[in-house]
């Protein structure tokens, strides 16, 4: 048996959602008539606490809608410089969008407002406009760090002050909430924009939800469809996203407790871990003598997988599939790796 820590995305769906998806009332989405999505979206948009949603297939997706959406070509998006749409989404803002990137280095993933201010472009003809604003929560390459209300709600009065939009990448957004215990609308109030991820931690087998404003969401569903995302009897996707929205999201604390556990594990056995927050655990090598590739070679021929997120950093990531025992035994076969 495999333990495979690589990702949430990994996760597959639960009985319910299967039945659900066998027993979907479906229409055409294109044209507006699939009784499962709409409902998908208006739980979404309310959870949320937005005025409206978009079923999307995918977090990139979603994220790509939103930046077509808030912006023209040539305009200029800040984000922070590890965020999953600078560093994961295959430069879709510059092919797609025409938009030009300026990074910033947060603290643990998340934007100061400082920087953000500074880095706002004034009105000269020689800058690109700044129209964006990019936040990202939970932080993925931050080691699964919260970016709390508070900060954000900085970051988003001096976006607003400056007539820029927010855009917050949320597709572990329940999981933030969860750790701090706080309903997901005090996240999504600082934003125009979020996206949200159905396929990680709660476990439906695909799609993401994007949402806001109606004006915004009718001109993302334009765009959506120019992406090729226009799907049909859609209804068969979205039943489990239903799902995963109304029943998964309090589950993610035992994904929390068991990453904690992990990591507390790995200390343990004198391995330099990032601060642990939500499911999330960066595990440093170089006290192993081994790279993050070696190290994960010796763990893969065991039955551990995770993921290299550096020359010497590993990810492992919990989820609804991994329990107690999978974290004793990965520890167990980790020690076996350091003592071979």
């Amino acid at each position: 048996m495999t333990i495979d820590l690589r990702s949430d995305t990994v996760t597959k769906p639960t009985e319910a959602m299967i039945r659900a998806m066998a027993e979907a009332e479906v229409g055409d989405d294109v044209y507006g008539e699939d009784p499962t999505v709409n409902r998908l979206e208006s739980i979404a948009a309310e959870r949320l606490g937005m005025e409206a949603a978009l079923f999307v297939t995918s977090g990139t997706q979603g994220n790509q809608v939103a930046v077509l959406t808030h912006c023209v070509s040539g305009d200029e998006v800040i984000m922070e410089a590890n965020s999953h749409i600078f560093y994961y989404e295959g430069g879709a803002v510059a092919a797609l969008a025409g938009v030009q990137t300026r990074t910033l280095a947060g603290v643990r993933g998340a934007l100061q407002a400082a920087d953000v201010a500074r880095a706002i472009r004034g009105a000269d003809i020689h800058f690109p406009r700044t129209r964006l604003v990019c936040m990202e929560n939970t932080h993925n390459r931050a080691g699964g760090a919260v970016v709390a209300p508070e900060q954000m709600e900085a970051v988003y009065e001096t976006a607003k002050r400056h007539g820029a939009a927010v855009h917050l990448d949320g597709a572990r957004l329940f999981n933030a909430a969860v750790a701090l215990r706080r309903d997901v609308t005090e996240f999504t109030r600082h934003t125009d924009s979020v996206t949200v991820c159905l396929s990680k931690g709660l476990s439906a087998p695909v799609g993401s939800i994007l949402a806001g404003d109606r004006a915004f969401i009718e001109e993302a569903r334009w765009w959506r469809k120019k992406l090729g995302g226009g799907l049909r009897q859609a209804g068969y996707l979205a039943a489990p996203g239903i799902l995963a929205l109304t029943e998964m999201t309090e589950r993610l604390q035992e994904d929390h407790a068991r990453a904690r556990m992990l990591a507390d594990g790995l200390r343990k056995l004198g391995l330099h871990v990032e601060p642990v927050e939500t499911n999330i655990v960066l595990v440093r090598t170089e006290s192993a003598g081994l790279t993050a590739g070696q190290f994960l070679a010796r763990l893969d021929e065991r039955g551990v997988r995770a993921v290299d997120f550096d020359e010497y950093v590993v990810r492992f990531t919990t989820h609804r599939h991994i329990g107690d025992q999978d974290i004793l035994k990965t520890l167990e076969i980790i020690e076996s790796v350091l003592t071979a």
